[in-house]
C-alpha cells in the first residue's frame, strides 16, 4: 500500500503525552489537581451497526494486512537468527527510543522534530481498563481483552513493574471504537486528560487513515513519571493489525515513546517488520524499568549505565 502506518507517543508536561505515531516531548502546562475520573460504564451488549466509512475503513485495512503479510512483514517470531544484535546495538536503540522524541508540542498541535528528553516511565502501579464501543461484538471483546490481560501479564514480567487489567480505579485506558465512535470521544478525553488542549483532543479524535491507533501518557507537575493514559485503537482493524497496535502503545505507554530506523528485531520501527513486542523491545523494558536509572535522565546521564545493563541482559557482564 501507498500509506505507511502512523502510531503516535506525545509527552507533555505536567503532562506526558504518547501517540500512535510515537514521540514525547516536554510542555508547559498549567499544574491542576489530577482529575477524578469515573470507570466507564459497562458497554451495551448489543452491537451497534458500523457506518458505511467505517465499513470502508474496514476493507481498507483488511487490504493493508493483507500486502504487509505479502511482503514478509509483520513478523509474530520476536526475532530469530537472521536479526542479530549486539549489546552496543541493544543500549544505543534504547538511547534513540527512550531519551529522545520524535514529536513536539506546539500551538497547533504536533510537530515533527527530533529532540532530546529524557528518561520517563510510571512510578505507580499500572491499572488498565480496556473500553469497547458498541460497535465491538462481544466475542470481539472477550478476545481483545483476553490478549491484552496476558500481553499486562507480560509486561509485568519483564518489567518487574506492577501491570495489570482493571474494572475500576484506572489510569490508563484502552479505547477500541471505530471511526463514529473515535469521533465522539472529545468530552471523554478532555476528562481523562484535562490538561490537553482542543487541538490536541481533536488530534485524537481526527485521525488521518494513515494513524492506526495512538497513545497519549501524561504525568503531573512537570515530573518524568507518568501518571494517565489513554490510547485509541481502531476497531475497523483486522486480527494482526489490532493485536500490534495493542502490544506498541502500550509498550510505548510505559515509556518508549520514540521510533528508530536501527533498531531490529523492534516494533519501534515505523518499518512493519515486526507485529509485537520482540526479544529486543522486553529488553530495553528491563533497561527502563531497571532502578539503576532514575526518572528525569538525560542520555548523557544514563549512557554509562545504560551501556552496563545492555553488556549484562546480554551475557557480557
Amino acid at each position: 500500500m501507498s500509506e505507511r502506518r502512523r502510531r503516535l507517543a506525545v509527552l507533555a508536561g505536567p503532562v506526558l503525552l504518547a501517540l500512535g505515531l510515537v514521540g514525547c516531548v516536554p510542555a508547559t502546562v498549567p499544574e491542576r489537581a489530577p482529575p477524578v475520573v469515573r470507570p466507564a460504564a459497562a458497554p451495551e451488549p448489543v452491537t451497534a451497526p458500523a457506518s458505511a466509512e467505517s465499513r470502508a475503513l474496514q476493507s481498507y485495512y483488511a487490504r493493508v494486512q493483507a500486502d504487509l503479510l505479502s511482503q514478509g512483514l509483520l513478523r509474530t517470531d520476536g526475532g530469530s537468527g537472521d536479526t542479530p544484535f549486539t549489546d552496543t546495538m541493544l543500549a544505543e536503540n534504547f538511547i534513540r527510543i527512550a531519551l529522545f522524541d520524535e514529536y513536539r508540542r506546539g500551538p497547533a498541535g504536533l510537530i515533527a522534530e527530533e529532540t532530546q528528553s529524557r528518561l520517563r516511565r510510571w512510578d505507580r502501579p499500572v491499572r488498565v481498563q480496556v473500553v469497547f464501543g458498541a460497535s465491538v461484538p462481544p466475542e470481539r471483546r472477550a478476545t481483545d481483552k483476553a490478549r491484552i490481560g496476558s500481553y499486562l501479564g507480560r509486561l509485568s514480567s519483564v518489567t518487574g513493574h506492577p501491570i495489570a487489567l482493571a474494572e475500576s480505579g484506572a489510569n490508563f485506558f484502552v479505547h477500541v471504537v471505530n471511526e463514529d465512535e473515535r469521533r465522539a470521544l472529545g468530552p471523554v478525553i478532555a476528562a481523562t486528560l484535562p490538561a490537553l488542549s482542543p487541538t490536541e483532543v481533536a488530534g485524537l479524535t481526527n485521525l488521518p487513515r494513515s494513524t492506526y491507533c495512538i497513545v497519549y501518557a501524561v504525568s503531573e507537575g512537570g515530573a518524568s513519571t507518568y501518571s494517565r493514559a489513554f490510547a485509541v485503537i481502531r476497531a475497523e482493524h483486522p486480527d494482526l493489525l489490532r493485536l500490534s497496535c495493542i502490544h506498541e502503545e502500550i509498550a510505548q505507554g510505559l515509556g518508549l515513546a520514540n521510533d528508530s530506523p536501527l533498531a531490529r528485531p523492534s516494533i519501534f520501527n515505523d518499518d512493519e517488520e515486526f507485529a509485537l513486542l520482540t526479544r529486543q523491545d522486553e529488553l530495553m523494558l528491563k533497561i527502563l524499568y531497571n532502578p539503576a536509572l532514575r526518572p528525569g535522565m538525560t542520555a548523557f546521564e544514563a549512557r554509562p549505565t545504560v551501556r552496563t545493563l545492555a553488556a549484562r541482559l546480554m551475557g557480557g557482564g
